[in-house]
């Protein structure tokens, strides 16, 4: 069974207990490399998120993102906020209106999203930006689904390869973002965007593998 918007809308509020659960975690991270203000603006970003979902409840997977995108874009302040609506948004363009999302659908997804944090914020793989955690994610899943594996095996794929991605930005110097002007100094700490995105993909498998149930729409 593919995944639909139980699923999306599972995802987004799991996405909204991680960022609160993790808020001081981002914090930190930023506030070695940025601004501090990573964990509280994607904290209030996703708080959003779920007000915009209660008020208008969706009725696909790419609404469920469309919905998530703009209320990112309106209450996430510095990078984070056009980075991540720009990523959601393209995400909820290529699924346009299906109401049935499978391995393959879901890796067009995520490359999209990876492809407009790309285009918004010009970084490359290896620049130390939460395209070191996209990257590996989109390739995994999209290996999946070549491979003939389900949605949900091709999110858990991505998820595990966000993580990974993320931990390997430790040692890495910064070019790009605020975190660039510190050169050398950058190295040693988690690229706070990274690692919130590590977080979300760990809650699209999540939520995948509760809708794989039955209950995915």
């Amino acid at each position: 069974m593919g995944l639909g918007v139980d699923w999306a809308v599972k995802w987004l509020n799991l996405s909204a207990e991680a960022m609160a659960e993790h808020r001081v975690e981002l914090i930190e991270l930023d506030r070695a490399i940025g601004d501090a203000d990573h964990g509280e603006n994607m904290d209030r970003g996703f708080q959003a998120v779920l007000q915009k979902l209660n008020e208008s409840p969706p009725e696909t997977a790419g609404a469920a993102l469309k919905a998530a995108a703009m209320a990112l874009m309106s209450k996430v302040g510095g990078a984070a906020g056009p980075l991540y609506g720009t990523a959601y948004l393209r995400a909820a363009t290529s699924l346009g209106d299906a109401f049935e999302l499978d391995a393959g659908a879901v890796a067009s997804a995520l490359a999209a999203a990876r492809d407009g944090v790309v285009a918004r914020g010009k970084a490359e793989l290896g620049d130390k930006t939460m395209l070191d955690a996209w990257t590996p994610a989109v390739e995994a899943a999209q290996k999946a689904a070549d491979n003939g594996d389900d949605a949900l095996s091709a999110l858990q794929a991505a998820a595990e390869a966000a993580e990974t991605g993320a931990a390997a930005t430790d040692p890495l110097v910064a070019r790009k973002g605020r975190a660039s002007y510190l050169g050398e100094r950058s190295a040693g700490h988690r690229d706070p965007g990274a690692a919130s995105t590590a977080l979300l993909l760990r809650a699209a498998a999540t939520a995948a593998d509760g809708a794989s149930g039955g209950t995915g729409g």
